[in-house]
C-alpha cells in the first residue's frame, strides 16, 4: 500500500493511524502523489479563509474519497491535522471493516490527554471530546477517565525540585521472543557484568554529585532492565550502596526493583534488595501456562513463579507487582483465565496487564512466528477487567505501544494505596527522570512546563563501557538545563 502525503506536514500522525488499520501491510510513504498501485492519499488544499483537507483510498477495487473545510482559527494547524485524521479514520473504517477502540488516538498517554482536557474545560467536555471528536469508544473513554482521576493525587505530589532515579540493568537470563529491548542474554555479554557494575557505580556517584549541587529532591527510585536480578547479590549490593552514598534516599517515598524473571530470584538476592531499602518489587510470570512459557523463550516454569512469590513474601515483601501479557502465541482465553486466577491467588498488591506488541526486532516478528488474533487479545483484556474489578483492583496507570495487537493498551491495576509512584511520574512526565546505565534516557522537565530535553546513554553494554567518558560529558547537560532555575 502507498500512503501519499500531499501538501501537509502531518506525516507522522497519518502514517501511525494508517498502520493501526493495516498492521500487516507493507506501507510505502511518499511525499507527493504516487497512484501507480493501491494507494491512500492525504492532501491539504490551502485557501484564504479556510483550508480543505482530503483523504482518498483506491485499493483492491475499493474506492472512496472524503473532504472537509477547516475554518482558520487560533489552533489552525492542530484543527487541520485532527480533521484530516478523522477523515482518514472514516475512510479506513469503511475500507477495512475495522473500528479501532482508541479512535484516531495514536499517542502513548491517553490518560494524560484526558487530564489536560479536564483542566482546559471540564470532565464532561473531556469525555465528549474523546467520544465525539477523537472517536474513542465509550469503554476506552471510561478507562482513560478512571486512570486520569487515579493519577491526579500522585501527580500533585510532584514539586518544582522533584526528580526520580532510574537504574538500568540491561542483562537477562535469556531473550524472550516478544522482546525488542536492548538487553543482553548471551555468555559474552554476561562477562561484561563485573566491569559494567564498576562503571555504573562511577556514573551514579558523578550524577549524584551534580544532583546535590542543584538541590533536587528524590521522589522515587526504580531499577529496570533487562532483569536486575541477573546480578549477583554482591553486585546488587555494590550498586545499591553507591546509590545510598550518592543520593539522599530519605526523601524518596518509593524504591522499586524489578526482580522480573522468577528463575533469577534467590533468597540471597531478595535479602540484599530488602536491605537496600526497596519497598516494592515486581515478579513477572507473563503467563502461568508452561507450554506458552516455552514458546516465548522464558526458561522458567509456573512452579518457579509460585516459589519466587512465596519466597518474596517470606522475605518480608508485601508490595509485589506481577506482569501478565494478553495475546501470547498459543495462549487461549481459557489458559489466560487460569493465569489471572493463579496470579490473584497470591494477592499481589498490583497486577499489570500488557497487550502483546509485535515489535519489529523481536523474534516473533523476524521469525514469522504465529501470534494470536487481535479479537482474542481484546477478549483477554475484557476478562482481565472483569476479574480484577471483582477482586477490588483499580486501574491507576496506562500506556499504549505501537503495534500492539488490536491497537489495545497496557494497564496497571492496583489495590488501594499501593500505586507505583514512579510509573505515574514517568508515564505522565511529571518531573525529571535522571537515568543511569546502558540504554538509559534521562528526561529533563521543569515544573508545569511541557518541554522535555533528553540525554541519551549508549544502548549496548560494550558501547557504554568503551565510550563511558562521553556519557559522563553528556551528564553536564543536567546542570545546564537547571542553570536558570527550577
Amino acid at each position: 500500500m502507498i500512503l501519499n502525503i500531499k501538501n501537509h506536514p502531518f506525516h507522522y500522525e497519518m502514517e501511525k493511524l494508517t498502520r493501526i488499520f493495516l498492521p500487516d501491510s507493507e506501507l510505502k510513504v511518499t511525499d507527493g502523489c504516487d497512484e501507480s498501485a493501491d494507494f491512500i492519499t492525504t492532501e491539504r488544499i490551502k485557501g484564504e479563509s479556510s483550508d480543505t483537507v482530503c483523504v482518498s483510498v483506491s485499493a483492491g477495487g475499493y474506492c472512496d474519497k472524503k473532504s472537509a473545510e477547516v475554518e482558520k482559527c487560533e489552533n489552525f494547524e492542530a484543527a487541520c491535522e485532527r480533521k484530516m485524521a478523522v477523515l482518514l479514520y472514516d475512510v479506513l473504517c469503511s475500507f477495512t471493516g475495522y473500528t479501532p477502540p482508541w479512535g484516531i488516538l495514536t499517542g502513548v498517554r491517553p490518560a494524560k490527554l484526558m487530564n489536560m482536557l479536564i483542566d482546559k474545560a471540564s470532565e464532561n467536555e473531556a469525555v465528549s471530546t474523546f467520544i465525539n471528536e477523537l472517536k474513542v469508544t465509550g469503554e476506552k473513554t471510561s478507562l482513560a477517565l478512571s486512570v486520569a482521576k487515579k493519577e491526579r493525587p500522585i501527580i500533585e505530589k510532584s514539586k518544582p525540585a522533584s526528580f526520580s532515579l532510574y537504574v538500568s540493568i540491561p542483562f537477562c537470563p535469556t531473550r524472550c521472543s516478544y522482546c525488542s529491548f536492548v538487553s543482553q542474554a548471551n555468555e559474552q555479554a554476561k562477562r561484561l557484568i563485573p566491569q559494567y557494575v564498576e562503571k555504573l557505580c562511577e556514573e551514579i556517584r558523578i550524577t549524584g554529585g551534580e544532583i546535590k549541587k542543584l538541590g533536587l529532591v528524590l521522589e522515587s527510585v526504580y531499577w529496570g532492565g533487562g532483569t536486575p536480578t541477573t546480578l549477583s547479590a554482591s553486585q546488587y549490593e555494590k550498586i545499591s550502596s553507591a546509590i545510598a552514598e550518592s543520593f539522599d534516599l530519605s526523601t524518596s517515598e518509593e524504591y522499586t526493583v524489578e526482580a522480573g524473571r522468577p528463575d533469577s530470584v534467590t533468597r540471597e538476592k531478595l535479602e540484599a534488595i530488602k536491605k537496600s531499602g526497596a519497598t516494592r518489587i515486581s515478579i513477572n510470570p507473563q503467563t502461568f501456562n508452561d507450554s506458552v512459557l516455552e514458546v516465548i523463550g522464558r526458561k522458567h516454569t509456573s512452579a518457579q513463579t509460585q516459589a519466587a512469590m512465596l519466597l518474596a513474601q517470606e522475605c518480608g515483601f508485601d508490595n509485589i507487582n506481577m506482569d501478565l501479557i494478553a495475546g501470547l502465541p498459543t495462549d487461549t482465553l481459557s489458559s489466560f483465565e487460569n493465569t489471572l486466577d493463579k496470579a490473584l491467588s497470591f494477592s499481589p498488591k498490583s497486577i499489570t496487564v500488557h497487550t502483546l506488541a509485535l515489535k519489529r526486532s523481536s523474534a516473533i516478528v523476524t521469525e514469522d512466528r504465529e501470534t494470536n488474533e487481535a479479537d482474542l487479545a481484546k477478549d483477554m483484556l475484557s476478562l482481565a477487567f472483569k476479574k480484577l474489578t471483582e477482586a477490588e483492583y483499580v486501574p491507576y496507570y496506562m500506556y499504549r505501544q505501537s503495534k500492539c495487537l488490536g491497537n489495545l493498551e497496557n494497564v496497571g491495576w492496583v489495590k488501594e494505596g499501593y500505586e507505583c509512584l514512579y510509573n505515574v511520574y514517568m508515564m505522565e512526565e511529571c518531573h525529571s527522570v535522571i537515568a543511569v546505565g546502558a540504554g538509559a534516557v534521562t528526561k529533563l522537565k521543569k515544573y508545569n512546563r511541557q518541554e522535555i530535553e533528553r540525554v541519551y546513554n549508549f544502548k549496548y553494554p560494550y558501547e557504554y563501557l568503551n565510550r563511558f567518558d562521553e556519557i559522563i560529558e553528556r551528564k553536564k547537560k543536567i546542570s545546564e538545563f537547571y542553570s536558570k532555575g527550577l
